[in-house]
């Protein structure tokens, strides 16, 4: 992997992570693009950027690690633990599920979804305003709900985005809360995937590894900020669209062989 391939996949990673719009098709899109074959060193590096973009969410919420936001973390470990528990009883049969096919449907489907939510939501009035603000009712549903972003190309914030909204989170209150919650979800899994890989990180170039960390941080500190500000306006009808347009592309790309159909992210 050259430093021209870091900057691009850490752009990626960074803008996608906590957009509604799934982060694995992005890369599985990249990676393909650029030739880049899925090995112990690209695996490392993904690790890495992941890693970055879990510190993007320390950096934008520290004020949020201070004690009297205690019962707000007890509600995230409420909503963290469904995806948990599931993911980690049913490891071996999600892993069957991936495939691009799969991640360039569920785009459509979670595009579709997007659209029929905004649809209602233009009569609904939000019942909380502010992340700090939801019950342990709300978070433990939308920690169910996140238990989708288990399938391939659902997107772990589109997940918690479309829960939060069903059970009367604003807009921004939703995307703060899936912000935050994205903090114990990254963190066991890109732990994990450490803990797993730790020995390929030696074989690894650091020069990339330290460029994508600190592209990927960069990035998603920014979108995170740039997001909520566009949802002061703005509704998810935008990400719906593009989640179908994108869907449909990456069919076609499939058929057309340009991605292979056992590309990995």
């Amino acid at each position: 992997m050259e430093i021209i391939h870091a900057v691009i996949l850490g752009i990626i990673e960074g803008i996608t992570e906590f957009l509604p719009i799934s982060s694995t098709g992005h890369l599985i899109v990249g990676t393909e693009l650029m030739g880049l074959p899925q090995t112990k060193e690209n695996t490392a590096f993904q690790i890495i950027i992941q890693l970055s973009a879990i510190l993007a969410v320390i950096a934008n919420y520290k004020d949020k690690f201070h004690p009297k936001h205690f019962d707000l973390w007890v509600k995230l470990l409420i909503a963290f633990l469904p995806l948990a528990i599931i993911g980690f009883i049913f490891k071996d049969q999600i892993k069957m599920l991936f495939s691009v096919q799969v991640v360039a449907i569920m785009f459509i489907v979670g595009g579709i979804i997007f659209l029929i939510i905004e649809h209602f939501q233009k009569t609904a009035v939000a019942k909380t305003l502010d992340v700090e603000d939801i019950s342990y009712k709300q978070a433990a549903w939308i920690g169910i709900a996140q238990v989708f972003a288990l399938v391939p190309g659902t997107s772990r914030a589109g997940s918690t985005i479309v829960g939060a909204l069903l059970v009367g989170l604003s807009r921004k209150a939703s995307a703060e809360f899936s912000f935050l919650l994205a903090l114990p979800v990254m963190a066991a899994t890109s732990g994990y995937e450490l803990l797993k890989n730790y020995k390929d990180f030696s074989d690894s170039n650091l020069m990339t590894l330290a460029v994508g960390f600190v592209v990927s941080f960069i990035v998603a500190y920014f979108t995170m900020k740039l997001f909520l500000r566009f949802l002061e306006k703005f509704t998810f009808v935008g990400f719906g669209i593009y989640r179908i347009i994108f869907g449909v592309i990456l069919l076609y790309l499939i058929y057309t062989g340009v991605i292979s159909s056992s590309a990995h992210a």
